[in-house]
């Protein structure tokens, strides 16, 4: 593990892995770098990869207040450390930070990569809460952190509630409740992308980044819909669909889609 010092001082933890071209991973909500462990290996033949932890999460630091725009410092600053241009992958809310990366960083990122952003474009699945990040902030204010975290599990990302019961009692769930603050932080770079309607994803025509839009066969039919308008707006976006895959793709079949696109 190492350490780079962000703009506004915040240090964020990294792992350097591999040779090859620059290809930094950027994880969804609640996850941190030893999530990426075993895609990290199978890229690592191909790429310099460059996982890391998320301010507030794992071995970063945190310094408030919080904005998008210091997470996006922190991946300018992990472009900076590869060596000032770098391909991204981002996955779920990770993409949609991604996304807002290269809008931010035009000339940085050379290839971009995203799987399943989670816009909520139509009436495929029920809207988030319009009260979702002051709900969340309030629950992580009272220091209520399992309910935070059951909130944002049932309410955005639609786990049943008895799933989320049974997570309760298994070993994972002190793991969440430590990066539960970090989950507001995911509802502010969804921002109103998930409210049912496609026209906040405009935002991000300005993006001529060469793009791969993914999704996974066996995923809900609102991440369709999200991959494919997301891909229409995008002016250089191409779209591919990994079939027997859902949110939570196997190494195996997501490694080998990210080579090809990116050394392509």
């Amino acid at each position: 593990m190492r350490k780079v010092i962000s703009k506004d001082g915040t240090p964020i933890a990294f792992d350097q892995s591999g040779e090859g071209p620059a290809l930094i991973l950027v994880g969804g909500a609640t996850s941190t770098r030893l999530a990426a462990t075993s895609l990290v290996v199978a890229l690592a033949p191909y790429f310099t990869v460059f996982a890391y932890d998320r301010r507030g999460r794992g071995d970063s630091g945190d310094i408030a207040p919080y904005a998008v725009e210091r997470e996006v410092e922190d991946i300018d600053t992990l472009i900076n450390e590869a060596g000032g241009t770098a391909f991204v992958f981002g996955h779920s809310s990770g993409a949609v930070l991604a996304l807002e990366a290269a809008r931010l960083l035009p000339t940085k990122i050379t290839k971009l990569a995203l799987y399943e952003p989670p816009f909520i474009v139509d009436d495929s699945r029920s809207p988030a809460p319009e009260d979702y990040v002051p709900h969340l902030i309030e629950l992580i204010s009272a220091d209520r952190r399992g309910e935070a975290v059951e909130y944002f599990m049932v309410d955005a990302v639609g786990v049943p509630a008895e799933m989320v019961a049974q997570m309760r009692q298994s070993p994972m769930w002190p793991g969440l409740e430590e990066v539960a603050p970090t989950i507001v932080y995911d509802g502010i770079i969804m921002g109103n992308t998930m409210r049912g309607d496609p026209l906040p994803l405009r935002k991000w025509a300005s993006v001529m980044v060469p793009t791969l839009v993914m999704d996974g066969g066996v995923s809900h039919v609102f991440m369709h819909h999200g991959a494919q308008e997301i891909a229409t707006i995008l002016p250089e976006a191409q779209r591919r669909t990994l079939e027997g895959q859902d949110h939570g793709p196997a190494d195996d079949v997501l490694a080998p889609a990210l080579k090809e696109f990116f050394l392509g």
